[in-house]
């Protein structure tokens, strides 16, 4: 081989290996938070007599400009600079010369991208619980229109007991209210600063840690060099956060799906959130629920992943980290706009009661209230009501009468056992009342439902 195909060959190599190892195409997602972690740590250097104050103020304009220079796309990202770090501090050097070289003193890139990277996820599970929020109140809002609308509620898909769809709805903000808590709690047990573990042993320069962590709005330091730097838990517990949640994304689309076909009609989606078929006119495609459910998989699979990389990594700091970012980064953007359009879909879409009303009167929804009347009125053992209510639902089958419709002379003639009931069984079967009867704390009955509305109105204020 010629020299000059070994040269070319090599060039070849030196670039692949270029691309393989720089995270600056990804990671400077992080640039604003690594230029506010770069100012903090000036501002104590100066404070500790490390810099001197006109060569913080020199570091901190400099770094003023390079964020807007990148904010106003003039900033040339290139991949010899190899992660968002060194772009920054050579861009900085360009701009104030000897000063910008003085900046990376008392510090790693190990606890720099560790405090850039925990900034970055304090940030968004902030911004992530104040979308959930509103998430929250759109559901309640909905939810208090329809606490007197019957719908079939069911265990294994099947019709189960009645229930009121406002209460249906509230389960759905439960779920959302316990997801807003997770990214509550996570940022509380994270907010700690990583800035001054150094490389993975801390520094033998006069730094305060203290003064840094309180310029970036963390509670206090990390408490151990070599765990802050390896420590990636905060990473977890954000795509942890953001899984669960797509999960409970996933169900309401689920439903949401059922609801609008033509099997049940329960909701129809604006059409601003369904499109038509490419050859079937007549047909309209819950394509964004359908959406919402599959990018559940794929923040599963961002979360699994880091779990992977983590899972065998010897302390401290290894490269293999470097594969915390894109996941994360990618799950954020994803339940951003997630909860963004379901927001919207829950706003936007048309209820249709006269078909949850007519779906609950299929099923015999209500003949568990017969079980239970007659153990509370006639003080039967549960097992032979149980029977017994399987008669009187038999009878209402050959009848093709649903049991809530049966008048009091169908219901005496099901079995021996009725021949002499009350005629007050007939309001015990009725649909409405069956529901309402569901009157215990966190249960269906309009009374429970509204009460469910105000504790959440009154949290909604906090």
């Amino acid at each position: 081989m010629s020299n000059q195909n070994n040269q070319i060959l090599k060039n070849t190599n030196a670039q692949i290996l270029d691309e393989f190892n720089a995270s600056i195409m990804f990671d400077k997602e992080l640039y604003a938070q690594d230029i506010r972690g770069s100012i903090a740590h000036s501002q104590m250097l100066a404070q500790q007599g490390i810099l001197t104050s006109e060569e913080q103020k020199a570091i901190e304009t400099g770094l003023l400009q390079v964020k807007k220079e990148i904010e106003s796309g003039e900033f040339k990202f290139s991949l010899a600079y190899e992660d968002i770090h060194m772009a920054v501090e050579t861009r900085l050097t360009e701009i104030i010369g000897e000063p910008g070289k003085r900046l990376h003193t008392a510090r790693s890139r190990n606890d720099q991208v560790a405090t850039d990277f925990r900034l970055y996820v304090q940030d968004k599970s902030l911004s992530i619980k104040e979308q959930l929020k509103e998430l929250i109140e759109t559901f309640v809002n909905v939810a208090s229109k329809y606490t007197t609308t019957l719908i079939p509620g069911m265990t294994h898909l099947q019709h189960a007991q009645p229930l009121n769809f406002g209460f249906h709805l509230l389960a759905y903000a439960n779920m959302f209210k316990r997801d807003y808590e997770r990214f509550e709690s996570s940022y509380d047990r994270n907010n700690y600063c990583p800035l001054g573990s150094a490389a993975l042993a801390g520094t033998p320069h006069n730094i305060d840690r203290f003064s840094s962590s309180e310029k970036l709005g963390f509670i206090s330091p990390t408490l151990h060099a070599m765990d802050t730097v390896s420590d990636r838990d905060f990473a977890l517990e954000i795509l942890f956060n953001i899984s669960t949640t797509m999960m409970h994304i996933s169900r309401i689309s689920e439903e949401l799906i059922l609801w609008s076909s033509y099997e049940f009609q329960f909701v129809r989606m604006s059409d601003e959130y369904a499109t038509t078929s490419s050859i079937m006119p007549q047909k309209k495609n819950p394509d964004v629920p359908e959406l919402l459910r599959g990018k559940t998989g794929r923040v599963y699979g961002n979360l699994i992943s880091l779990l992977t990389v983590m899972k065998g990594l010897p302390l401290a700091y290894n490269k293999d980290t470097q594969e915390d970012k894109e996941g994360v980064f990618d799950s954020v953007k994803t339940v951003e706009i997630s909860i963004s359009i379901l927001n919207e879909v829950i706003k936007t879409m048309i209820v249709n009661v006269e078909k949850m009303e007519q779906a609950s009167k299929i099923g015999h929804l209500t003949a568990t209230d017969l079980a239970d009347y007659l153990v509370q009125k006639q003080n039967m053992p549960f097992r032979t009501a149980y029977y017994i209510t399987k008669d009187v639902v038999s009878l209402a089958n050959t009848l093709n009468k649903d049991i809530s419709e049966l008048n009091i002379d169908e219901i005496r003639k099901a079995n021996d056992e009725l021949k002499n009931i009350s005629d007050e069984i007939v309001m015990y079967l009725d649909l409405r009342n069956s529901m309402n009867a569901r009157n215990s704390f966190g249960g269906t009955s309009t009374i429970q439902t509204e009460n469910q509305i105000k504790y959440f109105e009154e949290w909604l204020k906090k």
